[in-house]
């Protein structure tokens, strides 16, 4: 394939050579230099820097699109795009992560753009007693009840983002960004590759249906292969991806044309052949199975914690689950919760616009499910969905979060530029590409103290928030510290939003609140069916031929 590197140079030898061949027969035509040389200038610079990625792979003609990037209205600095729950997309967020992660200024002059006074624009509120900052590096325990390993987590950590679907430069960008930075990276579903492993970041290794890096022979989940895996010294924690909030119930999809021989021996399928996982998983097909398998793999992985991943649909079979909890005794040590909103490089529109829970509900519920059946104590949540700055973290937090997953903040630290070219193999900054034309212009190290960058930024901006608001701590963020403009004239805490149920009163019948009722009649420990009233359990319709 020519690239657009091999064009350049190809052009620039063809127009010196034709300019000095007319040279002989019109001197004059050596004035073209002044014009052609400075180009030929440039375009040498870009493809020898290593700061930006796209100027190493499009030399010259990657400055068209930032003179025509810099047409736009200074008033687009911050809330100007957003989706229907406020949530910001603009462009100038990814300018924001952009400075951050170059560790540039990051301030804004004159004053805000942000128009308190539409309805639905959020704020924190501040205390007139202000703490001093006494943390600036804050952390979380995970499985200090159930396990031989705890982790103590960063308040913010990278999203689940496989190797296979990024390139394995942005995968060791991203795991030395948390090797230096202190915190965790998530695998993704596609198994622990040796990017992963090369700089010795922290892992969160995802166990998804295909059970990619502890597949069996026949696809089915492999407990040696897993014990082997889970024993290496950067794996933290373990994480069952149930579903994805971009694509739920669908099951991970990469296209054929990133399954090069290294990504099939990694994931053990077939070069060059698309694949689909499974939209379930085979270890367990309940409730309670599910909580089984999380006690298999603590003691396979020798006591680390293990959670699984989820995007809220039927609120049948999350209360099942929690039912299995209060029965068998057996819980996880942090589930993680993702919105509907998340991101994706490849699925189909419907999944990704209008399946699951976005993820403020898809959170509140589970916090309050959570606190009903008496085990919030035991369990921490993560949250992923659209976090990209410190106060997006502090409000999740006052929603009942405990740490963070970002993959989009940390994908514009590594040079994302939103070009939806994920799912074609042909993404122009090299992140989403196996293409090694491509990727091998994304410089590890230079992006790697960028994702680090943007990692120490957020905290100390979150800590800052903290700090103004009186509080010491992350888990000292309340519901209360949190307003909405829910009307032209009418100004709401998240308290009086998003109401926060009685500790253990979904525990017993009697006590189960009316809006609650009817899920928690249905939910059954042994089957994800919800049993509907005056019927028994049902079973899976098998197909009928016509």
């Amino acid at each position: 394939m020519t690239t657009a590197r091999q064009l350049f140079v190809v052009i620039s030898v063809a127009v010196t050579l034709f300019i000095i061949t007319l040279a002989f027969f019109w001197p004059a035509a050596l004035f073209a230099f002044l014009i052609v040389g400075p180009l030929i200038a440039v375009g040498i610079v870009d493809m020898t820097q290593k700061t930006k990625t796209l100027r190493r792979l499009y030399p010259l003609v990657c400055h068209f699109r930032y003179f025509l990037e810099s047409f736009r209205p200074e008033i687009q600095q911050y809330f100007i795009e957003s989706d229907t729950n406020g949530m910001p997309i603009s462009r100038e967020y990814r300018t924001l992560v952009y400075q951050r992660s170059k560790g540039a200024r990051d301030t804004r002059a004159f004053g805000t753009v942000f128009d308190a006074n539409r309805v639905g624009a959020e704020w924190l509120n501040h205390s007139l007693s202000p703490e001093p900052i006494h943390d600036n590096n804050p952390r979380i325990i995970f499985g200090e009840k159930n396990c031989q390993q705890p982790y103590a987590a960063s308040p913010l950590n990278i999203s689940a983002m496989s190797y296979g679907s990024l390139s394995k430069n942005a995968i060791e960008a991203l795991n030395k960004g948390a090797k230096l930075g202190g915190f965790a990276h998530n695998t993704g579903e596609g198994g622990v590759s040796p990017y992963h492993l090369k700089h010795g970041g922290d892992l969160i290794w995802q166990v998804g249906t295909g059970y990619f890096g502890c597949r069996a022979d026949d696809g089915g989940f492999s407990a040696e292969k897993f014990k082997e895996t889970a024993a290496q010294e950067s794996i933290k924690m373990i994480e069952i991806k149930l579903s994805q909030g971009a694509k739920p119930g669908h099951g991970g999809i990469l296209p054929a044309a990133k399954v090069n021989e290294e990504v099939a021996k990694i994931r053990g399928v077939p070069v060059g052949k698309a694949v689909i996982s499974p939209p379930g998983h085979s270890a367990f097909s309940t409730p309670q199975g599910l909580l089984d398998f999380v006690a298999q793999l603590r003691e396979l992985s020798g006591g680390k914690p293990v959670g699984f991943k989820l995007c809220i649909g039927h609120k049948t079979e999350f209360i099942a689950l929690c039912k299995a909890m209060q029965k068998s005794g057996i819980t996880p040590d942090f589930i993680t919760v993702d919105g509907s909103e998340g991101g994706t490089g490849a699925a189909p529109i419907e999944l990704t616009n209008s399946v699951g829970t976005p993820m403020r509900d898809g959170l509140h519920f589970v916090h309050n499910a959570l606190i009903g059946f008496g085990v919030r104590d035991d369990i921490r949540i993560i949250v992923a969905g659209k976090v990209i700055s410190a106060f997006h973290m502090m409000r999740v937090l006052a929603l009942g979060a405990d740490t963070i997953n970002s993959a989009r903040g940390m994908m514009f630290a590594i040079g994302c530029i939103q070009s939806r070219h994920c799912n074609t193999d042909k993404c122009p900054t090299g992140i989403a590409t196996q293409d090694p034309a491509r990727y091998k212009n994304l410089d590890v190290d230079v992006k790697g103290d960028r994702v680090s960058n943007y990692h120490s930024s957020m905290i100390h901006h979150l800590v800052d928030l903290l700090a103004v608001s009186g509080l010491t701590h992350t888990d000292q963020v309340l519901p209360r510290h949190i307003n909405r403009r829910v009307s032209e004239n009418h100004v709401a805490t998240y308290a009086e939003i998003y109401p926060t149920i009685k500790d253990g009163c979904l525990t017993k019948k009697a006590t189960v609140p009316d809006n609650w009722l009817m899920d928690w009649n249905m939910a059954d420990v042994n089957n994800w069916d919800p049993i509907l009233p005056g019927s028994k359990p049902s079973k899976k319709k098998k197909k009928v031929a016509a």
